[in-house]
């Protein structure tokens, strides 16, 4: 692990993370992979650390919508077709080290409209998926979630309730399955290419499994905690900052 001085936050920032990323069903790698920026990990390490975290997290997020009966399949189909081998592509790339952290600084920028609400709100009125536009926009997501290492759920919510396709909890649960197939995919091309795994990574899948168990039981409910949602919005402003800044 590398040094930092605050390196003591780290693990309780995992845990943070997960709870609220799964309450929105989010695996939450993009908030890994800002906490990993800001505490200056490498980004080989960073890639395959988020992809397996996001697996387990996004799936129990998956499992609590599921079983609340929010999932739809109509709703998941037409992104799945495109995105998944989009994203084992995309996870095969190399990008430059400068590439990878300004790319990825520009991507968090959707997180943090998401926890202070300025897209993604509920919508009222549901419309048919248009499926040659979802597939479109499955591939792009794909892609760009298998080269950053995250699932795409952070671009994918907020696209479904701007366009109508699905309420806030349908859009958690087919997130959550896209998020988790989508990192199966990432990480099985990053295994083809020798993805480095980090030991900790271990400790780590105890840390996420247990603030995401607690946030995603907690979202299928009115679950809401600003102070929590500030506090990880900052972080993200920061890894963010950071990332775009870095030379």
């Amino acid at each position: 692990m590398p040094e930092h001085n605050l390196i003591w936050l780290f693990i309780p920032s995992l845990f943070v993370i997960a709870f609220l990323y799964s309450s929105v069903g989010h695996g939450g790698a993009s908030g890994y992979l800002a906490l990993m920026a800001i505490f200056s990990f490498h980004p080989s390490i960073m890639k395959s650390s988020a992809l397996i975290l996001n697996i387990f997290v996004s799936f129990l997020s998956f499992y609590q919508y599921y079983t609340g009966g929010y999932f739809k399949w109509r709703l998941l189909i037409p992104f799945l077709i495109t995105s998944i081998p989009a994203s084992f592509i995309g996870s095969s790339i190399t990008l430059d080290v400068l590439a990878y952290k300004k790319i990825l600084g520009i991507l968090l920028i959707f997180p943090i409209l998401r926890i202070v609400g300025i897209i993604g709100k509920d919508v009222d009125t549901i419309k048919e998926v248009n499926f040659f536009w979802a597939l479109i926009i499955g591939g792009i997501i794909g892609l760009v979630s298998g080269l950053i290492g995250i699932g795409g759920g952070i671009i994918l919510s907020p696209i479904i309730l701007l366009m109508h396709w699905g309420n806030m909890k349908e859009t958690a649960a087919v997130s959550a399955l896209f998020i988790f197939l989508n990192s199966i995919a990432g990480l099985i091309g990053l295994f083809i290419k020798d993805a480095v795994i980090y030991n900790p990574i271990y400790f780590w899948i105890i840390v996420v499994l247990a603030g995401g168990s607690l946030g995603a039981y907690l979202g299928r409910s009115k679950f809401e905690s600003k102070t929590l949602k500030r506090i990880l919005a900052f972080v993200l402003i920061i890894a963010s900052f950071k990332l775009l800044t870095v030379n």
